[in-house]
């Protein structure tokens, strides 16, 4: 969801007031996801590397974070949507990750929209941590050595029991893929757009879906 603080500063204002009005776009894309056809949505809200951004920034998107939990929790589950998140959660302030803990246990039994929110979230530290936890059941003898595998690691993701991105869509016209999801998005299919993230429209991720229709997807196998 790129190009908040563009679309701020690109109107002269300050970029926490970009955040607030991406997170007012999460909200349009997560009502009307599931007509199209969306069951799983992952939004990359903050990432490992974002705690290199100013002080006033990093603890007013902390305040967004926690505003929009306790905001939409009650609609969120009265629209069917369960909410997850994923990312290292140690170095988050205790409020937030209590607030976290509680709007997925309130909606883990929806089942209309599975929301997955990246937050502290980078590709790699989910694999070192995964990597990590596959050492420890290894030493104490949970897992064998013949057991060290793909399915293994992939049990130790914080996505598990997540089904792997079919697409990944960027949006303010960066064409990297920027630590998301590394392991899970090995076949996924990419959508770059020009368009910032407040002005990103159900009607675009509509036409982005309708194109990823139309693709080949042979995941490493010959066309017939």
């Amino acid at each position: 969801m790129d190009g908040n603080g563009r679309w701020a500063t690109n109107r002269g204002w300050p970029r926490l007031a970009g955040h607030r009005r991406g997170a007012e776009r999460i909200k349009q894309i997560v009502r009307t996801a599931p007509d199209m056809g969306v069951r799983y949505l992952t939004v990359y809200a903050f990432s490992t590397e974002n705690w290199k951004r100013s002080t006033e920034e990093v603890l007013g998107l902390m305040g967004i974070f926690a505003r929009y939990i306790e905001k939409e929790a009650d609609e969120l589950a009265s629209l069917g949507v369960r909410m997850r998140f994923i990312g290292e959660r140690g170095r988050l302030d205790g409020k937030l990750a209590r607030l976290m803990g509680g709007i997925e246990e309130r909606t883990k039994d929806n089942t209309r929209l599975t929301l997955t929110v990246a937050i502290n979230y980078g590709g790699r530290n989910e694999l070192a941590r995964a990597a990590a936890r596959l050492a420890r059941d290894h030493a104490a003898g949970l897992i064998s050595a013949e057991d060290l595998g793909e399915e293994a690691l992939a049990a130790r993701l914080d996505t598990v029991g997540l089904p792997d991105p079919d697409l990944v869509i960027r949006t303010s016209g960066e064409t990297r893929t920027s630590n998301f999801l590394a392991w899970q998005a090995a076949y996924a299919e990419y959508e770059f757009t020009e368009t910032l993230w407040p002005e990103f429209t159900p009607e675009e991720l509509a036409k982005i879906l309708s194109r990823f229709g139309t693709r080949d997807r042979r995941f490493g196998g010959a066309k017939a």
